[in-house]
């Protein structure tokens, strides 16, 4: 029986456009990321290094990028948030029958975008029991070390726990500590219908 509902936020949520970071970038004859590169946006991802510090190693590395631009480039992913899906969890929040926690790989430039263009944002933070991003608890997904934090902090049984996520990696890493999961697939599936979706564990 699934006591606790573990989310991801973009793509589950938050409607995404992956590819437009590379291709804002490419406007700039930037085409690829250096192994350098990838590595620091990893320990972005954790909070390894300030937002300062993350725009400066860009703006060094690629010198026809000012901080404007790169922010712009940056921020292209998020596309918009659609309220119903605020609705659902609001509605999901306010029934009690589970407790939610919101587990992303979220940046604190990407966080304070959501912050300046999503009017309910903090409604929505508040609708969840506990609300995890990676750059605020020093780890990321897929590794396993994530996935052992929340279900420590919680004292969650495994079997309990349902992980939707939109990245197989991510919900792979989750199912082999035995953790039920969904990795719903955006361009077909919505959050909204969970209940339709995974039936079979409610």
């Amino acid at each position: 029986m699934i006591k606790t509902i573990i989310f991801d936020f973009g793509d589950i949520f938050v409607n995404l456009d992956k590819p437009a970071t590379k291709r804002e970038l490419e406007k700039h004859k930037i085409d690829g990321f250096t192994d350098a590169i990838q590595e620091c946006n990893k320990d972005y991802e954790k909070g390894l290094i300030t937002s300062k510090e993350f725009i400066h190693k860009y703006t060094s590395e690629y010198p026809q990028l000012n901080q404007e631009a790169f922010k712009h480039s940056w921020n292209s992913i998020l596309v918009e948030f659609p309220r119903y899906r605020y609705d659902f969890l609001k509605k999901l929040s306010e029934e009690k029958d589970f407790q939610l926690i919101l587990l992303s790989n979220t940046n604190e430039i990407h966080i304070d975008w959501i912050k300046d263009n999503v009017p309910f944002f903090e409604e929505f933070k508040n609708c969840f029991d506990a609300f995890y991003l990676s750059h605020e608890i020093n780890f990321r997904k897929p590794d396993a070390a994530i996935y052992k934090y929340v279900l420590e902090q919680h004292d969650l049984n495994p079997e309990e726990c349902l992980f939707i996520d939109d990245t197989k990696e991510n919900t792979d890493a989750a199912a082999e500590l035995g953790i039920h999961t969904w990795n719903l697939e955006p361009t077909r599936e919505d959050v909204i219908d969970l209940f339709t979706a995974k039936q079979e564990l409610f």
